[in-house]
């Protein structure tokens, strides 16, 4: 589930030999490894990460876990979005990862006090660039409750397009929430009027 709402970020001392991944015009993405659990435990412990995203908040070990299960686990790839500076603002990952089909999911979290500068959506670029530029990626999807306004936006703004919405499909706080569903197809990329990450 991708979202840009109200997480609570641990303060992170700028990382700058920190090796990218993937460069764009604005962010760079680097891979999770292990000494990123601390980090990603403070953000997901948020309650209102919780809440946005839909996950239990875990213990760190169970995020150090969590991590090693992920390096393993060939059909995804997850990344900090890190700033010039390697200021380090967010996770990003491409999961569920089909290269017969050619699709994946995308999945966002921000820290709270990163939210409202366009890292968001600069995060979501710099990966679907990655998975249509460089993967043989057909059709991206994403998802997010209805009423997470700023990750809506931000899916509009990258190109996806809604094209549903799951109703009563998630649970927070007792409560039913509808999903919105969003895609995004090659064809539609192509048509994009933005630079590519590779010309950053």
């Amino acid at each position: 589930m991708i979202e840009d709402t109200g997480i609570a970020g641990t303060e992170h001392e700028p990382e700058a030999e920190r090796e990218l991944a993937w460069r764009a015009r604005a962010v760079g993405l680097a891979a999770v490894d292990m000494d990123d659990a601390e980090l990603l435990h403070g953000w997901r412990s948020d309650p209102v990460t919780a809440y946005e995203i839909g996950i239990w908040p875990r213990s760190l070990t169970a995020t150090r876990e969590r991590i090693e299960r992920d390096n393993d686990d060939n059909d995804r790839d997850d990344f900090l979005v890190l700033l010039p500076d390697r200021t380090p603002v967010g996770h990003i990952a491409l999961t569920g990862q089909n290269l017969v089909d050619g699709t994946a999911q995308v999945e966002l979290m921000l820290a709270a006090q990163h939210r409202g500068h366009g890292h968001g959506t600069d995060a979501v670029d710099a990966l679907v660039d990655l998975a249509f530029g460089e993967l043989p990626m057909h059709r991206l999807t994403a998802e997010t409750h209805t009423g997470n306004t700023p990750a809506l936006a931000v899916l509009t703004r990258s190109g996806f397009v809604r094209e549903g919405t799951s109703r009563s499909a998630c649970l927070h706080r007792g409560r039913r929430h509808d999903r919105a569903v969003f895609s995004l197809l090659r064809h539609e990329w192509k048509e994009l009027n933005r630079p590519r990450a590779w010309d950053a």
